[in-house]
């Protein structure tokens, strides 16, 4: 008689529960549950899937730590998990805010952390006098990683990471946007040989994820019965965890448009694009704030035009340390940023500012209300309903933005409240 493969199991099974994990360096479990297929907990996918059983974790100089969307820590064919078991004292951390969590908290805080994420600022690993002793990794899609970049200032703050991959990423068993776009698995070793680590020593990571993704494509082409279809209606937006209680904030809620002082590039004038002009309404008592500050650089031959206001009144304009001044009372220790993409608190960071509550980007939020990409704020507007024509709360196309964005929150809350009475 056969031996239940559930007795075979050695005493030292790795704990899966919780939403942090260590990397282990074990030897493959395989466990049966009853009514389904037989489990690898060491990958957690089906043995006949099971793509760890050669994975042993490297050492790096550098620890890697991932910072999971929790959405994503569902997706079977996701990567971090290769790449978290595949490093040696790797991390790997679930959530979207991050700002309580006190082991990321504590590693943000390092000077010796740096983050892998595209953008202004970002850095070429091979550009890096030295490697970071810690690199935190972003995991979800481009739209959740937004999210998580939005709602956590303090990874904003850090040293960034970016690179062009050497070759197209072999993720073929999920869309990516862009054709240089790749598997995070594929990111770190990206990153990791600019480090230092060997062709070699990295394979077994590709050679994993390589194996997923051979016995997908092989599981799909093998696939004789329909695929099965989602009949349930999805839920509205105002139903998501994701998603913030307006209705809860509202008091606290604070519409922000700045502008920057930005020369083309390829221009000769050094440094980064820097705030020369701060819109805001708190939108429970109709407060408005505004001001210009004056250029710290050279102005850009079209700010002007380009930000549809007098030349002479950015000439003219004040400090920033009286406008951040002003602005920091106006905004107060309970003010809720809430702004079109996290251009406006990307600024006011860079001037040294940084808000007490983590800021709303509204276009993430129009863009589940949507279910697209949702454009420019008045479209987005005009999409669900509204008019966009309000009355600009400040000069030029920053007082545009701030009713368009005040428009469609209150838009959003009637829907709400109709659906609510219905």
């Amino acid at each position: 008689m056969p031996k239940d493969p559930a007795n075979q199991l050695q005493p030292q099974i790795p704990e899966i529960s919780g939403k942090s994990f260590q990397a282990e360096s074990r030897s493959h479990y395989v466990s049966t549950i009853p009514a389904s297929r037989p489990l690898c907990l060491r990958c957690l996918r089906p043995a006949t899937a099971c793509w760890c059983a050669g994975l042993a974790p490297i050492e790096t100089t550098t620890r890697v730590v991932f910072l999971q969307h929790p959405r994503e820590a569902k997706v079977a064919i996701g990567t971090a998990r290769i790449a978290h078991l595949g490093l040696a004292r790797s991390e790997l951390h679930e959530g979207i805010e991050f700002a309580d969590h006190p082991r990321v908290a504590e590693l943000v805080a390092s000077p010796g952390t740096a983050l892998l994420f595209p953008g202004e600022g970002a850095l070429a690993p091979d550009a890096l006098e030295h490697p970071p002793e810690t690199l935190l990794v972003i995991d979800g899609t481009w739209p959740q990683a937004r999210k998580m970049m939005a709602l956590n200032p303090a990874l904003r703050a850090l040293p960034r990471i970016g690179f062009m991959p050497r070759r197209p990423g072999n993720y073929r068993i999920r869309r990516e946007p862009a054709a240089h776009c790749v598997a995070t698995v594929e990111a770190v070793v990206e990153v990791l040989a600019a480090f230092g680590l060997t062709d070699s020593q990295l394979a077994p990571l590709l050679g994993a994820f390589d194996s997923m993704v051979e016995r997908q494509l092989a599981a799909t082409a093998a696939r004789v019965e329909p695929r099965r279809q989602c009949l349930r209606a999805p839920d509205p937006w105002w139903m998501s965890a994701a998603m913030p209680d307006f209705e809860a904030l509202w008091p606290e809620l604070v519409v922000v448009a700045a502008e920057a002082n930005t020369h083309r590039r390829g221009s000769d004038v050094p440094g980064l694009p820097e705030l020369i002009q701060l819109a805001a309404t708190r939108l429970a008592t109709g407060e408005t704030f505004h001001a210009f500050l004056a250029p710290r650089r050279p102005l850009a031959v079209n700010a002007a035009r380009h930000l549809e206001v007098p030349e002479e009144a950015l000439r003219n304009g004040r400090s920033v340390e009286s406008v951040l001044t002003e602005w920091d009372r106006f905004v107060g220790p309970e003010g809720r940023l809430v702004g079109w993409g996290d251009f406006s608190w990307t600024l006011l960071a860079r001037e040294g500012w940084q808000p007490e509550q983590a800021p709303i980007d509204l276009r993430l939020v129009a863009a589940h209300r949507l279910k697209r990409r949702p454009g420019a704020v008045g479209d987005a507007v005009r999409a669900i309903g509204g008019k966009a024509n309000g009355v600009p709360a400040a000069p030029g196309r920053a007082g545009r933005v701030l009713p368009a964005l005040a428009e469609f929150i209150q838009v959003l809350l009637a829907e709400k409240r109709a659906a609510s009475a219905s």
